[in-house]
């Protein structure tokens, strides 16, 4: 469960994402064809801008590849996936990303871990209350009252989210981010997990409806469970994204199975039909 799932939401005014956390772009240059070698080097002569220990200088025109300590490939070994298939029609083998979003007791963290773990292919769950939660000598809890530190907060974990989404997309392994953002703060949420992300995000809503997010509030503990009140104010305030084309989905009837499964049917369509957003 995520900004909602675990604490109160900030008011629509405030800025969730800071300066900064633009995404790294991460260009991958073309070495010429074999018909035009680079000319070599002088022996003393020191390695030109761009150079990768071991990698390919690059292209004349093109930019330098990143440095060595940002998002990047990282060999990894083969390895069986023994999982059901997916039903069809789904996203099958494609390497994707998506961010999950809804209110407080939509679902939203136990249909994205059932999602990935039923794919086919290599796909990780990136819980942004998991990784808020990291934090144990000074938590800072929304429920004591939210704060510039319980904000700043949100917003290291949203970027530490981020970071990891791509270092997994830039190694063929998939993603499932989960958060509950606001249409009226399209900016700083949509917008903050598209820089952090990359342009390719996919978003989808869960919304189900009040007496659902109520009961399933209530069997909560801990700093994730919310008042009815702070639990009807934020499932007011996702009806928002009725009319904004992303596709939501009401599952209020479904169970997890059935809900990850018109999930994956949702996102095939968004991979062949990009939304507008």
């Amino acid at each position: 469960m995520q900004h909602a799932v675990g604490a109160p939401m900030p008011p629509p005014d405030n800025a969730g994402w800071g300066q900064g956390g633009h995404q790294a772009q991460h260009p991958h240059p073309v070495p010429p064809p074999p018909s035009a070698p680079l000319p070599a080097a002088p022996h003393s002569a020191p390695p030109a801008p761009g150079w990768v220990a071991g990698g390919i200088p690059p292209h004349p025109g093109q930019p330098a590849p990143p440095p060595r300590d940002t998002t990047g490939h990282v060999q990894l070994p083969p390895m069986a996936m023994p999982v059901p298939p997916p039903a069809e029609p789904g996203t099958g083998t494609a390497t994707l990303a998506v961010l999950l979003i809804g209110p407080a007791g939509a679902g939203k963290t136990t249909v994205a871990r059932h999602w990935a773990k039923r794919r086919r292919v290599p796909t990780a769950h990136i819980s942004l209350d998991d990784v808020r939660e990291w934090v144990c000598s000074g938590f800072a809890d929304p429920q004591s009252g939210w704060n510039e530190h319980s904000e700043a907060q949100y917003r290291l974990a949203r970027r530490t989210c981020g970071f990891a989404a791509r270092n997994f997309l830039a190694n063929g392994i998939s993603c499932i981010l989960d958060d509950a953002v606001f249409p009226d703060r399209p900016v700083v949420g949509l917008g903050g997990w598209k820089r952090h992300v990359g342009p390719g995000l996919l978003p989808v809503v869960l919304l189900p409806g009040l007496e659902i997010v109520l009961e399933r509030n209530a069997e909560r503990s801990g700093n994730r469970r919310l008042s009815d009140e702070e639990v009807a104010s934020i499932h007011g305030r996702m009806a928002g994204w009725y009319g904004s084309g992303l596709p939501i989905i009401d599952n209020s009837t479904y169970d997890v199975e059935t809900t990850a499964r018109v999930l994956d049917e949702v996102l095939a369509r968004s991979l062949a039909s990009p939304p507008s957003w």
